[in-house]
């Protein structure tokens, strides 16, 4: 693969969960999801939705909108209405890969935009 001009970082991939690198809010919310499309990796941010402690269990927002996943054997609701972006370099190395839930992720993000 050629490197071009702003080329930042062809490891980052669409569906990666990576820890917070936030750390005042790391207690309750551990994990961030990388959602931004692969296709635009030549960003220096990436857009990343929230793994949340808070609310599991007793959440009232739609499953839609906030699907609940399991990572390391922790239960964490995604917030893809508090989607934002980060810079790309804080992004270290994944803890794994949510991609067999793309649709359902997708899905979740779409419900933002179009709410449904």
């Amino acid at each position: 693969m050629a490197w071009c001009r702003g080329w930042r970082n062809p490891d980052l991939a669409q569906f990666d969960v990576y820890v917070n690198p936030q750390l005042a809010s790391r207690e309750f919310v551990p994990y961030v999801l990388d959602v931004q499309s692969d296709l635009i990796n030549q960003l220096s941010t990436r857009l990343v939705m929230p793994l949340s402690r808070v609310g599991v269990g007793e959440s009232k927002l739609p499953l839609s909108l906030c699907p609940p996943v399991e990572i390391d054997t922790e239960s964490l609701l995604v917030l893809a209405h508090l989607a934002a972006p980060v810079p790309a370099r804080l992004l270290r190395k994944p803890v794994c890969s949510l991609k067999h839930r793309a649709s359902e992720l997708s899905a979740a993000m779409d419900a933002v935009i179009s709410g449904f």
